[in-house]
């Protein structure tokens, strides 16, 4: 039986009829977009009729970048982030709390620090850690998810010494005598606690992942990508988080450096299929680490040094990566901020033909400061883009310490982007970024629409990008580059995923778009939210 949805302002996303008064829904699906009086005439009797008393839809939001196994694990950890943690103080009384409510055979961990944020502004130490827990090993990750922090006790648990080497692509932070752990690790430093801290079991990160797709739907996000979660067994949680209640629409991109040395990993073809709820997009890597982070690999060094940061993946890497892309006919995508970076990978990816079909072959992501070469590959190659302006909206302390704002008005040139032809999705990257509510996407839309941070900052106007274009990056165009092939658009034949806003998004102050709220949130016809 149809449905219909009538007396709204519907923004379809689509090019030709951008905007409409309703729509009509049967099986899930989109059946007739139109004005109120063609869809009414249109109706049968007995069928129902929901009147959206003049509210604005738009469809459902995807984030085309985003980690939601690890966004929900860290939602059981210590939130190191203002309100509730504004000095390193604050984040000793928080690990206090958690080592006296836990006892001694656990982890403490936490996620979130903004140095930039913090009182002292500077990283913790581990001694800053020891102060608040020196008997159990205490793990804390940089909003970043680039840097983290460990105290003596975790060191020592993952045998990390005065004499143990940097890893390739990562470093271990030293004492002023150049030897002696500070508890610093970068980039791939980070592994070596990663493969000794205990994750979530899988059922455990299941029912976490079910939570958060609770919020997910709260937010208006009816699909995501999943773009990697170290260690984690995303090939598990997700298909038993659906059967939990998790509603998303999921592109897995597994992180190769996890996969690529299992002599065991193989993925079905039925794995790639896109009209399941969760399906394997592609392979993921990261080439180099983040701004706020001082670990992306740029060719201007970070304001006031000469540190350029860090290539994290080695050229075998970024071959044997490709390779299984194009035998398994299925998207790469790069962790790219950094100008080498960018190029690096740009290049690399351009001397090879087109491997697919129906979505990108290729993504970068980030894409923090791209320079003309590079553009110019990505335009050419047909490489789309996921970018988070989310980051100098909350992390607008670290970048104006990193890169100064001039450079940081260039970074993240979105309006560039798109004059240039290059598809671009926009994303969160939750959990790495300093905001409270890291997965929020209205926020993300404000930031592209405004480029001003959370504190009023001007962060280049001249890269700002009008409502209507954010709503379709959030939609249309992350479908687009993540292979959601019956989502983005409100138009015959698609999916009936749509969200119902508490205001309307295209005539709100453009400063207050991130106060706007789903009222109720539909995935294939049925009320999530």
């Amino acid at each position: 039986m149809k449905e219909y949805y009538v007396h709204g302002k519907v923004f379809t996303a689509c090019d030709e009829g951008l905007y409409a008064e309703g729509f009509a829904v049967e099986n899930g699906k989109i059946t007739a977009v139109g004005s109120d009086k063609e869809l009414l005439e249109a109706r049968k009797d007995g069928e129902p009729v929901h009147d959206l008393g003049g509210r604005t839809v738009i469809p459902g939001l995807i984030d085309s970048h985003m980690h939601p196994a690890q966004t929900a694990e860290f939602r059981t950890q210590i939130t190191c982030l203002p309100p509730r943690v504004c000095s390193i103080a604050d984040l000793q009384r928080e690990i206090r709390a958690v080592r006296a409510s836990q006892g001694k055979d656990r982890w403490v961990r936490g996620w979130g620090f903004d140095d930039g944020k913090l009182a002292e502004k500077r990283v913790p130490t581990r001694h800053d850690l020891d102060e608040g827990a020196d008997d159990v090993p205490v793990y804390i990750t940089r909003n970043c998810g680039h840097v983290v922090v460990a105290n003596t006790a975790a060191l020592a648990a993952c045998g990390i010494t005065a004499e143990t080497p940097d890893p390739d692509g990562g470093a271990i932070g030293r004492e002023a005598d150049g030897k002696t752990p500070n508890g610093i690790l970068y980039e791939n430093a980070r592994e070596m606690v990663d493969r000794v801290a205990p994750p979530l079991s899988v059922p455990d990160a299941a029912k976490e992942l079910a939570k958060l797709g609770k919020l997910l739907s709260a937010e208006g996000i009816v699909a995501v990508t999943e773009m990697g979660d170290e260690g984690a067994d995303v090939l598990s949680i997700y298909p038993m988080a659906a059967t939990m209640g998790y509603k998303q629409k999921t592109a897995m991109y597994l992180y190769w450096e996890y996969y690529k040395d299992d002599p065991d990993f193989c993925l079905r073809p039925e794995g790639f299929d896109r009209t399941r709820q969760v399906h394997v997009a592609g392979l993921k890597l990261l080439s180099d680490g983040s701004v706020s982070g001082h670990t992306a690999w740029v060719r201007e060094p970070f304001l006031g040094t000469d540190d350029c940061g860090i290539s994290v993946t080695s050229d075998e890497t970024l071959d044997s990566a490709i390779a299984y892309c194009k035998a398994h006919a299925c998207q790469l995508a790069v962790h790219a901020m950094g100008a080498r970076s960018i190029e690096r990978i740009t290049r690399r990816v351009a001397r090879e033909a087109r491997w697919m079909e129906g979505a990108p072959h290729a993504r970068l992501e980030h894409v923090t400061e791209p320079e003309e070469e590079a553009i110019r590959i990505m335009a050419e190659q047909g490489i789309a883009v996921a970018t988070q302006p989310l980051f100098f909206f909350s992390e607008i302390e670290s970048y104006r310490k990193n890169y100064g704002m001039e450079r940081t008005k260039r970074a993240y040139p979105i309006r560039t982007l798109l004059s240039r032809g290059i598809r671009v999705g926009l994303s969160t990257d939750s959990p790495a970024n300093a905001w409270e509510e890291p997965t929020d996407p209205f926020y993300t839309m404000q930031a592209a629409v405004t480029r001003t941070a959370y504190d009023g900052t001007d962060c280049g106007r001249e890269q700002a990008i009008d409502v209507e274009t954010a709503v379709k990056l959030y939609t249309r165009e992350s479908a687009a580059i993540s292979g959601f092939d019956s989502l983005g658009t409100l138009e015959p034949g698609k999916s009936a995923s749509f969200v119902i806003l508490d205001r309307d998004i295209f005539t709100v102050p453009s400063g207050e778009i991130g106060r706007v709220r789903p009222e109720e949130t539909y995935i294939d016809g049925e009320r999530v939210f």
